[in-house]
C-alpha cells in the first residue's frame, strides 16, 4: 500500500539521497519531498513492515515526525541525520 510518512531532520538532498540509497533495498524505492516540513518520504509499504522502517529511519538518524525519545536520543538522532547527510552528498558526487 502506498503510504506517507513524516520524518524529521531530513534538510537536504544529500540526506534524501541517503535515504533512497539505504532503505531501497528493503524497502523498495522511496520519494522524498524536500518542499515540506517536516520533511516526507512516499513508498509502497505492507503495515507489517512499517516498524522495520521506523526502526531503520531511526538508526540513520532520521525518526518519524512526533516520535520522541528523550534528550540523549533525540541528540544522538540529529548527529547521526548529519553524518547521513554527509554519506549522500558524498554518494551524489560520485554517481555524477
Amino acid at each position: 500500500m502506498r503510504q506517507t510518512i513524516k520524518v524529521e531532520n531530513v534538510k537536504c538532498g544529500g540526506c534524501a539521497s541517503t535515504l533512497k540509497n539505504r532503505l531501497r533495498d528493503e524497502f523498495g524505492e522511496i520519494e522524498v519531498n524536500l518542499g515540506v516540513m517536516p520533511r516526507e518520504i512516499t513508498l509502497d509499504i505492507d503495515d507489517t513492515k512499517l516498524d522495520a522502517l521506523y526502526d531503520a529511519l531511526k538508526s540513520l538518524g532520521y525518526p518519524v515526525a512526533g516520535q520522541s525519545f528523550g534528550f540523549v536520543a533525540d541528540t544522538s538522532m540529529k548527529a547521526k541525520s548529519f553524518i547521513s547527510c554527509a554519506i549522500g552528498k558524498m554518494d551524489n558526487l560520485n554517481h555524477e
